[in-house]
């Protein structure tokens, strides 16, 4: 039986997902900006990369986080979840560019000062921020009368930045790790998206499934009120004919058709030997009745003793050649149920040699053969038959349904 949910299930990308998403990409990060140096030339590479490697931990620790803030808006509309996204990465993008600048900050200065080295002068940088050079002092004449150099003079060649001109570097690489966290951002929605879509999928299938599930119960229930009617009827005219100890033959074979038959579950299929031993029983019932007109014949070879069928699928067509093969004569009528296979695919027939097959043409696909037909319709689809019809001998109804030897 099919369970749909009562309350509502979000879609949800894997945790699993999530992580991979976040090292590959910081991962890739780490992997550009290196190999950005090592084009670049720039030295001290071995200092730079495991300031790196701490700016890229940073990165993935605050792309988890933007993870947890957005997963919040995984239920909202498209629009709502773009705008979490673009206010949310703007406070991760600035908590990224600080951690870059404080783990930098003091290689700054070295670099500073070997850049001075290649050139031959003494370039650095002063506690304040300013970026100094010491200039020689220029005295002609040294060396010849004694006299000493004239003092170094020092050049400001970039001033501390002042006031809002602080956070001017901070800003500029905070617009790039925006944009890094955006593809991020932009990579998740699109996970989602799937999620939702392969979410989306299963309810319509589970629907599919419960709606399915609820026609064949609906059908199999049409079945079951049908024979009682027609066997109340049976017994009634026993007891009104003083036919006692019929009466009580058939309502013990009665009790055993109703624990049988009600024991499955009403959309499961069963076992052809199942389903044959159902019908002998209801036989038996309707034997009481026409003890010397009914022949019941079972043709069940062992090969397709376990092959599925959808419960109580032959019921109304035994009952059609009761009522119409059997009950209208006074002379032996047999009532065949045979099974055989042919190119892969289980036939099933009903026949009977009663004189009743001009009355069962005219009536056509009655209740009984309308409701077989649409039980194996809902069940198989267009690959399952039923064809009925007058045969020189009586009257046949067949099945060709898809050989399906397991449980559903």
């Amino acid at each position: 039986m099919v369970g749909i949910a009562t309350s509502p299930e979000t879609a949800r990308v894997p945790l699993r997902m999530i992580v991979a998403s976040i090292v590959g990409l910081w991962v890739c990060y780490f992997g550009l900006t290196t190999l950005r140096g090592v084009i670049v030339g720039i030295d001290m590479e071995s200092a730079v990369l495991w300031r790196r490697a701490i700016v890229t931990v940073a990165g993935m620790g605050v792309t988890f986080v933007l993870w947890l803030i957005l997963r919040l808006f995984d239920a909202r509309p498209m629009w709502t979840k773009i705008v979490a996204a673009l206010v949310v990465a703007v406070p991760g993008a600035l908590l990224i560019a600080q951690v870059n600048q404080l783990a930098f900050a003091d290689l700054e200065s070295a670099m500073i000062q070997k850049l001075g080295e290649k050139q031959g002068i003494n370039l650095r940088r002063d506690e304040a921020g300013n970026v100094l050079v010491d200039v020689p002092g220029m005295a002609p004449g040294i060396g010849q009368d004694g006299e000493d150099p004239a003092p170094a003079t020092t050049i400001t060649l970039q001033s501390a930045p002042q006031g809002i001109e602080k956070w001017r570097p901070v800003v500029d690489i905070a617009t790039s790790r925006y944009f890094v966290l955006l593809a991020w951002a932009a990579l998740y929605l699109a996970l989602l998206a799937v999620a939702q879509t392969r979410l989306a999928e299963r309810r319509a299938g589970a629907f599919r499934q419960a709606a399915k599930a609820a026609e064949l119960r609906s059908l199999r229930y049409q079945v079951n009120p049908h024979f009682l009617f027609n066997t109340l009827n049976s017994l009634s005219a026993l007891v009104m004919t003083g036919k006692g100890d019929r009466a009580e033959e058939m309502i013990q074979n009665i009790s055993n058709f109703y624990r049988h038959s009600l024991a499955d579950d009403p959309t499961s299929d069963v076992a052809l030997e199942e389903e044959f031993d159902l019908q002998r029983h209801y036989l038996e019932i309707e034997a009481v009745r026409f003890p010397d007109r009914l022949k019941p014949v079972f043709d069940l070879p062992d090969e397709l003793a376990d092959a599925r069928v959808p419960g109580m699928i032959l019921q109304p067509l035994v009952e059609n050649s009761v009522k119409y093969g059997v009950a209208p004569t006074r002379h032996p009528v047999t009532v065949t149920l045979s099974a055989r296979e042919e190119y892969g695919r289980l036939v099933i027939t009903v026949c009977d040699n009663g004189p009743g097959a001009s009355a069962k043409a005219s009536n056509g696909f009655g209740i009984g053969l309308a409701n077989v037909r649409d039980r194996i319709e809902a069940r198989f689809g267009q690959e399952a038959t039923i064809n009925s019809g007058p045969t020189p001998q009586g009257y046949c109804t067949e099945l060709r349904l898809p050989m399906v030897k397991h449980a559903l």
